[in-house]
């Protein structure tokens, strides 16, 4: 078997590069920017990134590192307007001391990515906050303006085989395309390969016994090479989060899925060789069938909450009516609505959405809360009543002077506790991961002391009483 990088799983080339000291053993890298990341995670002190990752990074000479001078423009007032607001520090006591910004972070594969990230952004100058999203790739982190910068941040971010840039909804949807994509097909020839196995199964049952010995075989063949495809491709996930498990010498939930999908596969396989014995392939391809669609339907909600984050973000329109010359009703200017400033006087028509957190200073109607307050009975707003950035304005035009733009809006406030909720864990989850492990030895250690006692006392259903142990659990 082709040696892989230890980085990346990526096949050896011929001439690699000078291998890394990891964990006090040398690792082979496929390429100079492996690496050069796998030499900075070590020279960081994040070693343990590679004992509990469950899933390979994207090979480093996959992704585009930002040069300095890509970093350097980030850190330009105008350029950070746009997602980057200013913050209070409340330690110091000092308004407008620290920044905040969203950021995606592509490459992030699994949980020990996000503890890397966290790792390293924790070690950046300046950094004060962070939180990093596994869900949607979100992090939002927060840096003192007078000792740090996001340039740094970034860098720190690209050493280590990450990518960062200011959060874009379009940019994440389309890494979730191509993530559903894969998953589709995965579970696309599990359900294939399950229909098909059934067609060969169904005949066998219904026969019960009464098939002649060369269809026997021949549906027991058939069964196996139909099994093969659902084992080596749609099931390759599980069996390599699985071996990443064994390798770092703890146990995942995927080990005993894995174990008792291979000895079901193993335990048939050589029930059709021999011929004697059962075959279960439709049990095979039914469970990777099942747990595969489990999976994809778990990241489609994960997705579509994400989704409905950046669809309130999205309430805001892109253009608002500023009326320069208030109290005159003339001129009426057209502006992007992030150039409004606090003081501007706007005006919203029937049918149009506020553009910023304000105050009515002329005019009289109903205004649509719902996606903000989740009344669904429109509100009566007249002068002097206070409205909120995103509300549909329903009847008659409205006069509303800008108190609070950008990041300091209510609905801005809304999103940011929308991304706190998914990036922290609460308690019974937490307790869950710490007992996960604890869970599945103890599984292994029920599942080992069945084989040995059905394998004393009835030989012939020890295998699949134990994978039953393996699988259900």
């Amino acid at each position: 078997m082709r040696e892989a990088c230890f980085h990346c799983g990526l096949p050896l080339p011929g001439n690699p590069p000078s291998p890394v000291t990891v964990s006090g053993s040398p690792r082979a890298m496929c390429c100079a920017g492996c690496r050069a990341v796998a030499q900075a995670i070590v020279d960081g002190g994040l070693e343990r990134y590679y004992e509990h990752r469950e899933a390979m990074p994207a090979a480093a000479a996959q992704v585009v590192p930002p040069s300095l001078a890509q970093l350097l423009l980030y850190d330009d007032p105008a350029v950070q307007a746009s997602f980057v607001r200013t913050v209070d520090d409340p330690q110091a006591g000092q308004p407008g001391k620290q920044r905040e910004a969203a950021l995606l972070i592509e490459g992030i594969t699994c949980a020990a990515c996000v503890w890397l990230v966290e790792r390293t952004l924790a070690r950046v100058p300046g950094v004060t906050g962070f939180e990093v999203n596994y869900a949607t790739r979100r992090a939002r982190v927060r840096w003192d303006a007078a000792r740090g910068s996001l340039s740094a941040m970034l860098s720190a971010i690209a050493a280590i085989g990450y990518r960062a840039s200011p959060y874009d909804a379009s940019r994440y949807d389309e890494l979730h395309r191509r993530e559903r994509k894969r998953a589709l097909a995965r579970l696309a020839i599990a359900g294939l390969g399950m229909m098909q196995v059934m067609m060969y199964a169904v005949p066998v049952w219904l026969a019960d016994g009464d098939m002649t010995g060369d269809l026997d075989i021949l549906m027991r063949w058939a069964g196996l090479l139909l099994t093969l495809p659902v084992l080596v491709y749609s099931a390759a996930p599980i069996f390599a989060s699985a071996w990443r498990d064994l390798h770092a010498r703890r146990v995942g939930m995927d080990v005993p899925v894995a174990l008792g999908i291979s000895s079901a596969f193993a335990g048939s396989a050589f029930a059709t060789i021999t011929g004697t014995g059962d075959v279960y392939f439709d049990s095979v391809t039914m469970f990777v069938f099942l747990l595969l669609g489990a999976r994809f339907l778990e990241s489609e909600v994960r997705a579509r909450a994400a989704r409905a984050t950046d669809e309130l973000a999205r309430l805001i329109p892109a253009t608002a009516e500023r009326l320069p010359a208030w109290p005159a009703a003339e001129p009426v200017e057209t502006v992007p609505v992030a150039r409004l400033a606090v003081g501007d006087v706007v005006l919203v028509r029937p049918g149009a959405r506020i553009p910023a957190d304000g105050r009515v200073l002329d005019g009289s109607g109903e205004v649509d809360e719902a996606l903000l307050t989740g009344e669904s009975r429109p509100v009566l707003r007249a002068a002097g009543a206070s409205v909120s950035g995103g509300a549909v304005n329903l009847v008659t035009p409205l006069v509303v002077q800008v108190e609070r733009i950008g990041e300091h809006t209510v609905l801005a406030g809304i999103v940011r506790l929308l991304d706190r909720a998914a990036a922290e864990k609460p308690p019974l989850a937490a307790l869950a991961d710490r007992v996960a492990g604890q869970f599945v030895l103890c599984l292994l250690l029920v599942a080992a002391v069945t084989a040995l006692w059905w394998g004393v006392h009835d030989p012939a259903r020890a295998l699949w009483i134990t994978v039953a142990v393996l699988v259900v659990t």
